[in-house]
C-alpha cells in the first residue's frame, strides 16, 4: 500500500474509531489525558508496523488491543492493585474474543456513551462539558464544534484547554453516575448527541455534504440513552427529531455526491419506516405533556416535512408557528432564521424580508452561511437578481464544505429562474 493510501486510511481509522479507543481507555485508566496521549501511540504504532506486516484483517481491532496493552502497561507502571490490573488484562482478552465485560459495571452499559456522562462532569461549567466531550469522545474537530456554537475557533479551544485543567486541577475522579445521578448531566449529554448528528446531517467542512457515520452513532447512543430513561421527553424528543431527520439522509445527495435541498428530494427515497417511528416517539413525547420542550418542538417541525408526501403538500404556516413556539423556548437567532425561511414559504418573500432585516446585524449570524443563503433566495424572489447573485457568492466564500459551496455557486450563476427557499 502506497504510503498516500496508508495514511488516508489510517485518517479514517482515527475519526472513526478514536471516539471508542478514548473512551474505553478513559475508563480504565480514569484520565482523559494519558488516554488521548495511549490513542494516539496506537496510531503510530500502526503507521511504523502496518507497512512492513501489513494492514490486519481488523485494523480497528488492532488498535484498541495495542492501546489496552499500553494501558497495561501503564498500569502496572503506576503499580496499581493487582485486582485492578487483572481486570483490565481481561477485558482485553474478552475484547478480543467479541465480550464487552464493561457491559456489566454500570447502569449504561455503553462504552461511549458511559464516557459522555463522566466528561459532562457537574464540576465544569456547562459549555466546557459540552467542548470537551465533542472534541475528545465524539471525535468532532475544534472548527466542527466552533460552528455549531457560531462562535471563534479559539474559544472553543480555550474552552476545551480550561475543561482539562479543572478535571486535572481539582481531581474529579472519573466514575460513572448511576441511573439516579443521569438526570443532573442529562442536559449537556443530549446537547452532544445533538450536535453530533447535525455534523453528520450537514457538514460543515470536507468534500462531503453529508457525514451519515455521525448521524448513526448519534442515534446509537439516543436509542441506548431512551433505554435507560424511557420516559424522559427530552430523550424522546431528540431521538424522535433524529429519527424523522435521518429519514432524509437518502435523498440529500446526488448520485454524483451533489447537494439536494429539502424542495427538490426525491421522496420516495424517504425512509417511511424511520418516519413512522420517530412520529410514534414524538406522539409520546406530546402525550407526556412534552409540546413546549424545545426537542419536541424541533421534532414537529420535521414531522410536518415528513406528513408531505410531495413538496408543495407542506404545511409551511404550521412550521412558521411551530417555530414562534420553538423561538419563545429556545432564543436563538438560528431559530429565527429558520422561522424567515417558513414564512417566506406561507406568506411570501416580502414578509419573510420585513424579518430577515432584524437578524443581519446579529453578531452570531456574521459569518452563518445559510443567513447569506436565504437573503440571497429572498432578493431573488423580490426580482433582486444582481444582489442575489452577491449574496449567494458571499455565502459560498464562507463555506468550508466543497459541496455546499458548489450548490451556492451554482445558485448565483442561476439567479434568474431562482424561485426557492432551501427549508433544510
Amino acid at each position: 500500500m502506497a504510503d498516500a493510501d496508508l495514511q488516508q486510511l489510517l485518517d479514517t481509522l482515527w475519526r472513526m474509531e478514536s471516539p471508542r479507543l478514548i473512551a474505553r481507555l478513559t475508563r480504565l485508566l480514569g484520565e482523559l489525558d494519558s488516554a488521548e496521549e495511549l490513542a494516539q501511540d496506537a496510531l503510530v504504532a500502526a503507521l511504523e508496523h502496518w507497512p512492513r506486516q501489513g494492514i490486519p484483517d481488523n485494523p480497528a481491532a488492532w488498535l484498541m488491543a495495542t492501546a489496552q496493552r499500553r494501558a497495561i502497561d501503564r498500569l502496572r507502571q503506576r503499580r496499581l492493585h493487582a485486582q485492578r490490573q487483572a481486570q483490565v488484562i481481561d477485558e482485553q482478552q474478552d475484547y478480543a474474543m467479541g465480550v464487552d465485560p464493561s457491559e456489566q459495571l454500570d447502569d449504561i452499559g455503553d462504552d461511549l456513551l458511559r464516557l459522555v456522562f463522566v466528561a459532562c462532569h457537574p464540576e465544569l461549567p456547562a459549555d466546557a462539558r459540552v467542548a470537551l466531550t465533542l472534541r475528545l469522545l465524539c471525535g468532532l474537530s475544534t472548527h466542527e464544534i466552533a460552528r455549531a456554537y457560531l462562535l471563534p475557533e479559539p474559544t472553543i479551544a480555550q474552552r476545551i484547554v480550561r475543561a482539562k485543567r479543572l478535571l486535572a486541577e481539582r481531581r474529579v475522579p472519573f466514575e460513572v453516575p448511576r441511573r439516579q445521578a443521569l438526570p443532573m448531566r442529562l442536559q449537556a449529554v443530549l446537547e452532544v448527541i445533538y450536535l453530533v448528528f447535525n455534523e453528520g446531517y450537514a457538514a460543515s467542512a470536507g468534500e462531503d455534504w453529508t457525514r451519515p457515520a455521525l448521524c448513526e452513532e448519534a442515534l446509537r447512543l439516543g436509542r441506548v440513552l431512551s433505554g435507560l430513561m424511557p420516559t424522559a421527553v427530552p430523550v424522546m424528543g431528540l431521538l424522535a427529531l433524529m429519527e424523522l431527520q435521518a429519514s432524509r439522509l437518502r435523498a440529500r445527495v446526488g448520485a454524483d455526491g451533489a447537494a439536494i435541498l429539502l424542495l427538490d428530494q426525491d421522496r420516495t427515497r424517504w425512509d417511511w419506516l424511520q418516519i413512522a417511528r420517530g412520529q410514534a416517539l414524538l406522539e409520546q413525547a406530546q402525550a407526556l405533556g412534552g409540546g413546549a420542550d424545545p426537542y419536541v418542538l424541533q421534532a414537529a417541525i420535521a414531522a410536518c416535512h415528513a406528513r408531505a408526501r410531495r413538496a408543495e403538500l407542506t404545511d409551511w404556516s404550521a412550521i412558521a408557528a411551530l417555530y414562534e413556539r420553538l423561538a419563545q423556548a429556545l432564543p436563538s437567532p438560528v431559530v429565527e432564521l429558520n422561522r424567515v425561511v417558513a414564512i417566506a414559504q406561507a406568506q411570501g418573500a416580502e414578509a419573510a424580508w420585513a424579518l430577515l432585516q432584524q437578524l443581519l446585524d446579529a453578531p452570531q449570524l456574521q459569518g452563518y452561511v445559510p443567513l447569506h443563503a436565504v437573503r440571497g433566495d429572498l432578493l431573488a424572489r423580490l426580482g433582486r437578481h444582481e444582489e442575489a447573485a452577491v449574496a449567494f457568492s458571499q455565502a459560498a466564500a464562507l463555506s468550508s464544505n466543497a459541496r455546499e459551496r458548489e450548490s451556492l455557486l451554482a445558485r448565483a450563476a442561476a439567479v434568474p429562474s431562482a424561485q426557492r427557499l432551501p427549508g433544510d
